[in-house]
């Protein structure tokens, strides 16, 4: 399993890539992370929500409650265009990451 510490740099960078396909919210997120990292990392509650909260304030994603057929609201997230922005600037920041560091890792 990966590290939080190593990755708490692109928790913004794999929300929002979950993000591009559709609205989502935030169980079935954390869900479908574990799931394309193969259960390789699991994102904690408490980091989700928080990247949530970063996130909407930076203006990168949007919420708004919807209705489930229980009744209960539940909080769906969806990315803005600066928020696409801001991924594909994390994307260009990550090659030279791993330009970087892959200097310096012995195969």
């Amino acid at each position: 399993m990966i590290s939080s510490d190593v990755i708490r740099g692109y928790n913004d960078t794999i929300i929002l890539y979950m993000l591009q396909t559709g609205e989502s919210y935030g169980y079935e997120i954390s869900k479908n992370i574990r799931k394309i990292s193969e259960e390789k990392y699991i994102i904690k509650e408490t980091t989700l929500y928080s990247t949530f909260t970063r996130l909407e304030k930076n203006g990168y994603i949007e919420s708004f409650n919807k209705d489930q057929t229980s009744g209960k609201k539940r909080t769906y997230y969806r990315i803005t265009p600066l928020g696409l922005n801001y991924y594909k600037e994390k994307c260009e920041e990550w090659n030279l990451t791993k330009e970087v560091i892959n200097k310096f890792i012995k195969e």
